[in-house]
């Protein structure tokens, strides 16, 4: 059997820090086969227990999770916290999230306009939100929420945390890959009055890219044509989301290392794909 023919099950996860039935984590599965990547299910899970329960499905899968899975190292030294990440994530997640809030400000309140937030050396090249915000997006707090839900059920996080090799869960970042389709064009929106038509152009044009193979990722995109509709319908984008999520996470799976790059810090963690 050629390396080529490999079949692998990926999986990409939209998280929120809040789940709830009308706002979901949604986690597409599906699998990645010589180039091609066929989408064969979305899981809607309203509650954290509910997601914590897919993430011990038997291996062997690799998933690509949209939430910071690190802090900036330079925030970590400055509040004198945990300098490993095991350690750093119990401290943290130890902490309330007012208590992450008013440390978290105070620390941007010292620092000069322009610059009030410290990054993780993945920012800059995915073009991510500092995983110290905890507004538009929150992402401070689905680190809060997420990272326990890894820790308890023993996935590998590579170059982070141990844990069960044939459960591998990445950090992913699905602005990343529709970026690369759409420049700075909004394609989602939680909002009922941002749904907006030109919003679900987006959509369409970000699906029909991902079919077509036309991501630096190389990778096309397997859709029958209700989960087309499925994906392209969802205004909020949480679907096609986790789809591009999907994606990276099969990208990842083909790489030495799951395409993380030498010397990455533990306690930063990396966006795969960046």
């Amino acid at each position: 059997m050629t390396h080529a023919t490999v079949t692998r099950a990926v999986a990409g996860v939209d998280f929120t820090s809040a789940p709830t039935r009308r706002k979901p984590i949604t986690v597409a599965t599906g699998h990645s086969v010589a180039g091609v990547v066929k989408l064969e299910r979305l899981h809607l899970f309203a509650s954290f227990d509910t997601f914590a329960t897919w993430l011990r499905t038997p291996g062997p899968w690799v998933a690509a999770i949209d939430m910071p899975f690190g802090l900036p190292r330079e925030l970590v030294t400055a509040l004198g916290w945990p300098a490993e990440w095991l350690p750093l994530m119990r401290h943290y997640t130890a902490l309330s999230r007012a208590e992450i809030r008013s440390r978290f400000a105070a620390f941007c309140a010292a620092r000069p306009a322009g610059a009030k937030f410290a990054h993780r050396a993945c920012d800059a090249p995915a073009g991510s939100s500092p995983s110290m915000k905890w507004v538009n997006p929150p992402v401070a707090y689905m680190l809060h929420a997420g990272v326990p839900l890894l820790i308890d059920a023993g996935v590998h996080l590579p170059a982070v945390h141990a844990g069960d090799p044939h459960r591998v869960a990445l950090e992913g970042y699905p602005g990343l890959l529709a970026r690369e389709v759409l420049g700075r064009r909004s394609y989602k929106s939680d909002e009922r009055a941002r749904q907006t038509p030109e919003r679900l152009i987006a959509r369409k044009d970000v699906v029909e890219a991902l079919e077509q193979g036309r991501t630096r990722l190389g990778l096309r995109l397997r859709l029958s044509h209700a989960q087309r509709d499925e994906l392209v319908a969802d205004a909020s984008g949480d679907r096609l989301d986790a789809v591009l999520c999907m994606l990276q996470a099969a990208w990842a799976a083909e790489r030495p290392g799951h395409g993380v790059p030498e010397g990455v810090d533990p306690v930063e963690g990396w966006i795969t794909t960046a």
